[in-house]
């Protein structure tokens, strides 16, 4: 099956972005595509025809992503639930989602307009918010859910249980449950373990705790973890979703995390692996 109708998303401030987002259109065009340009970056790039983000989730086939990871993050979020491959493209130093060179783009868009995408289904979290006893929120993630503190604020006490089952009260300075996905991220930079994006599970990983022996635990993919804010000290306590989306909590408030039913589809590069990425990126091997 051939694809036609292509989203173009791109790091809107970079010029860079720009010049390869107005020549990804021309190319597209000569092809008999449809390119479907948001229609901020439409602005950005002099093209006439810029569309919502309603109108491009409901048209487009493939999603090409000219930036960095934070760029696809927002793209996965929008077009969550739909299964549709993503593209892309780091015009920066090598990303852990957008993994295709610039050198790459076109050959690799060449095959999955003709219908061979080459794709990695990454799981995906819903995460949802309640507030005496009333949902306030539901939202998918692809990389984490984060609850933390305000700069000056105290410790936070979170309860946390597992499929109902307690866990600990983690007092610290907040928590991360991510998808393997999102491993490499912040929960990472908190000390927790680095996990093959396609293994089956997810990761909580505390915040600077307070007791030592708090360390960051893989539970499985079935997993429902509930995490409900028992104290804090009438500081700020805030809830970020994919390090782009969130508001504030209130003592008293719980966060259910399980897997989503959704899952976001990347397109992968041919000519490297996610190991080789992880030796670059992470610099190993290197003195």
């Amino acid at each position: 099956m051939t694809l036609h109708n292509v989203a173009i998303f791109a790091k809107m401030h970079n010029p860079r972005c720009q010049v390869v987002a107005n020549d990804l259109v021309c190319w597209l065009e000569q092809r008999g595509c449809l390119p479907l340009v948001d229609a901020h970056l439409a602005r950005h790039i002099g093209y006439a025809k810029g569309l919502s983000h309603e109108e491009i989730r409901e048209q487009a086939e493939l999603v090409v992503v000219l930036g960095g990871d934070g760029t696809l993050i927002s793209a996965a979020r929008l077009f969550s639930g739909k299964n549709i491959p993503i593209l892309g493209v780091n015009l920066g130093s090598l990303g852990f989602l957008t993994e295709i060179t610039l050198e790459e783009l076109y050959p690799r868009l060449e095959k999955c307009l003709q219908g061979d995408p080459r794709v990695s289904e990454r799981m995906m979290l819903e995460v949802t918010v309640c507030r005496e006893g009333k949902e306030l929120d539901r939202c998918h993630v692809l990389n984490d859910m984060v609850i933390n503190k305000g700069a000056l604020a105290r410790i936070v006490d979170l309860e946390t249980k597992v499929n109902r089952h307690f866990l600990t009260t983690y007092k610290a300075d907040g928590l991360i449950v991510s998808t393997p996905t999102g491993s490499t991220g912040y929960s990472m930079s908190a000390g927790g373990p680095i996990i093959h994006p396609l293994v089956s599970c997810i990761a909580i990983t505390p915040i600077c705790p307070h007791t030592l022996t708090n360390r960051p635990i893989v539970v499985p993919d079935d997993s429902i973890i509930s995490i409900t804010v028992i104290s804090t000290f009438d500081e700020m306590v805030y809830l970020t979703l994919d390090g782009q989306v969130g508001f504030e909590l209130q003592e008293g408030d719980s966060v259910e995390v399980r897997r989503a039913l959704k899952t976001t589809a990347l397109v992968m590069s041919r000519s490297r692996d996610y190991f080789e990425i992880l030796r670059t990126k992470l610099k190993w091997g290197e003195r």
